[in-house]
């Protein structure tokens, strides 16, 4: 299982992202991988999974590279790297076209959505993120 299936997600900038120096924020970027991260979560995993599980940011790690603006059109990249037990890695790439704004290498704790106790992802969900090497 290591050629997860990228997951793009459409940023829109909103006049509230932009700071005092007339660019985005960087606290804008944590809201922006939140909301990549649980649209990959949303997008591939099935219906029941979604009802029982939520998702809890543990870490992020951010390189910022360039600045973004108002006006442009930006798209966060997801990829899941791994899930082990109830933790799960995250590559999040934010690019402008081609340019790369931000990197970001973050860990999620899956919670039972009822118990609000760590969770794991049942194999079979997990799956649905990585498709079948076509080697196998």
């Amino acid at each position: 299982m290591n050629h997860a299936i990228p997951h793009r997600f459409p940023i829109g900038i909103d006049p509230g992202d932009i700071d005092f120096m007339g660019h985005v924020n960087n606290a804008s970027y944590l809201k922006w991988v939140q909301e990549a991260v649980l649209d990959h979560w949303r997008a591939l995993a099935p219906s029941d999974a979604i009802a029982k599980h939520l998702w809890v940011a543990l870490k992020h790690e951010i390189t910022y590279r360039k600045p973004a603006f108002l006006e442009d059109d930006v798209i966060a990249t997801v990829l899941v790297e791994k899930v082990q037990g109830a933790r799960a890695f995250y590559e999040t790439v934010i690019r402008r076209g081609e340019e790369v704004l931000a990197e970001v290498k973050s860990s999620w704790c899956c919670v039972d959505a009822t118990t609000m106790r760590p969770a794991r992802i049942a194999r079979d969900v997990i799956q649905r993120f990585f498709p079948a090497d076509e080697s196998e």
